[in-house]
């Protein structure tokens, strides 16, 4: 196969999963076209007036993607642990395993790992915040993707596992704003907020109860940091959040799944801080106190 034929045949793959792409000067990283991030596509069309027959390189913008890529370099003699090594280690001091995820090789001996950025959640590039060789790439940024060959090397897909959401600590961790305080002011409890806030917590905690048995982790999380704005935002209390949450997770242990206490309080609290680094800006009630 003729190599832009390649190129093409693996933008329109990677469109076809939802993800726009847009084209990068051959043989190079740097992308072809001005304000690139607004103007990636899914559109077949568009892709094929693009690609065949010629032979940009494949850019994938991570925000309208809805995808958190963590790019993982390899060290400098040296120069520490390289990227995997750090990761690795993070998740072994938090005692989790990092999910199986849709993986990319990079020509210089890297690994892209695609997450799912979790609904709600809205990330920013960072350069070395998780661990010395770690990057990520997320609204505002771009990578890569397979198919593209530059003079060193292919960028090739060593995993297709689907995409899978981007853990909770990793959340935590990458969150821009600094944790809003979680011990005063202090707060009437739930019952008597404003009903904004009640029924926000309400609606919150009863997709816990009912969440699907392969989802139990994935709703928790996003159920703590939507009431975790909420805390961010002055206008919940963190201790009545948590305890509410908590008495919904309840449900899920033992529920057709190995949910324990201390797992769904890890991801419970995880969630929380993680939201409250992200105020809610609109509560719904123009008095909260």
């Amino acid at each position: 196969m003729s190599t832009d034929r390649y190129l093409h045949d693996w933008a329109q793959h990677l469109a076809a999963r939802g993800w726009p792409v847009f084209p990068l000067t051959p043989a190079a990283k740097r992308p072809a076209i001005r304000d690139w991030e607004h103007r990636a596509t899914t559109d077949p069309g568009r892709i094929r007036r693009c690609w065949y027959g010629a032979r940009f390189g494949i850019g994938l913008a991570c925000g309208p993607a809805r995808l958190v890529v963590l790019d993982l370099d390899p060290a400098s003699q040296d120069a520490g642990p390289d990227g995997a090594a750090g990761l690795a280690a993070l998740a072994q001091a938090r005692g989790v395993a990092l999910p199986a995820t849709w993986t990319v090789t990079t020509p210089r001996g890297g690994t892209h790992l695609y997450y799912r950025c979790p609904p709600g959640v809205r990330l920013r590039n960072t350069a070395g915040t998780l661990a010395p060789h770690v990057d990520t790439r997320a609204e505002g940024g771009y990578v890569v993707a397979p198919g593209t060959i530059l003079p060193n090397g292919g960028y090739e897909l060593a995993d297709d596992t689907d995409p899978a959401e981007l853990p909770a600590w990793l959340v935590q961790a990458l969150a821009e704003r600094p944790a809003a305080s979680l011990s005063a002011p202090p707060h009437r409890p739930v019952t008597d907020r404003a009903g904004y806030v009640a029924a926000a917590v309400t609606g919150e905690t009863d997709k816990v109860r009912h969440a699907p048995p392969s989802q139990h982790n994935a709703v928790l999380c996003r159920a703590a940091y939507a009431l975790g704005q909420l805390i961010g935002a002055a206008v919940l209390d963190h201790d009545a959040a948590r305890a509410e949450l908590l008495s919904a997770a309840g449900f899920l242990i033992g529920a057709d799944c190995d949910c324990t206490h201390a797992e769904v309080t890890r991801v419970i609290d995880a969630g929380l801080t993680a939201g409250a680094r992200n105020p809610r800006r609109h509560t719904g009630t123009a008095e909260v106190a």
